[in-house]
């Protein structure tokens, strides 16, 4: 108070005017808890951040299997946001009261790779038809969109029967491709994003037309229907700034 009372009388009433201007929005940033599929981990982390810098908003992320998060939701986890590795689960959310009506959007399309950290080894297709490998990691097709989309590919190559005794689950695409990096499996198909950036292995993208579209769905949650910070993000999600994220890590911009 005493500060005040001399900046007025030292004439400096609208600096100290201006200077509560500059700190207002802050008075009305808000948090939020985000549920986000594994797969999308790094490029959600740079999202976040972007989107901290831009409204002053905070986005938490909880990552993790698509069909794990969403077994949390339905009982009851305290997300505001959900986005999923899928659009399935996101349908179901809004058909058992989970989520806003009219709050979807697609925010990213996935992409799979075949991918080696033996830099001869991945040179096509064919390289799951050979005996050049003992292990092939793929993400749990029952709660992994992208483990989904590997059965399928490896059906449309007309492979799996001959090497489903090699296939090794993980918990999530993320887990996947940790089994390949730490070389406790040969190959993984695991997703573009993952290994967009990496300088070393060898890799195969998959054509889209073996598997089913990779659209991952964003809603809102019942949870987070009065959250500003959540509303904020999903919005966020479509900005350019957002999208630069996504084409360097190999997602398409589907809406």
């Amino acid at each position: 108070m005493d500060w005040a009372l001399r900046c007025v009388r030292g004439g400096c009433l609208a600096a100290f005017g201006a200077a509560m201007l500059c700190v207002a929005p802050s008075v009305h940033a808000a948090e939020t808890l985000v549920a986000v599929a594994a797969n999308f981990r790094d490029a959600c982390t740079e999202i976040g951040r972007a989107f901290g810098e831009t409204t002053g908003h905070r986005a938490v992320f909880s990552f993790g299997p698509t069909g794990q998060l969403y077994a949390q939701i339905a009982q009851g986890a305290p997300y505001d946001v959900f986005l999923a590795a899928d659009r399935a689960r996101v349908e179901r959310a809004l058909a058992e009261g989970l989520a806003v009506e009219g709050s979807r959007q697609t925010y990213a399309s996935g992409r799979l790779v075949l991918f080696s950290m033996d830099a001869s080894l991945v040179t096509g297709p064919e390289t799951l038809t050979g005996a050049g490998f003992q292990r092939l990691a793929v993400a749990e097709p029952e709660i992994a969109p992208y483990g989904s989309a590997a059965i399928q590919v490896l059906h449309a190559l007309a492979v799996h029967d001959r090497i489903k005794d090699r296939l090794v689950h993980g918990q999530s695409v993320t887990q996947a491709y940790q089994f390949v990096h730490s070389f406790n499996a040969d190959l993984g198909l695991v997703a573009l994003s993952q290994v967009v950036s990496h300088q070393k292995g060898s890799r195969w993208i998959v054509p889209e037309d073996l598997h089913e579209p990779i659209l991952q769905d964003a809603i809102l949650l019942r949870r987070g229907a009065a959250n500003a910070a959540a509303k904020a993000f999903l919005e966020f999600l479509r900005s350019p700034q957002a999208d630069a994220v996504r084409t360097r890590f190999g997602y398409g911009l589907a809406r």
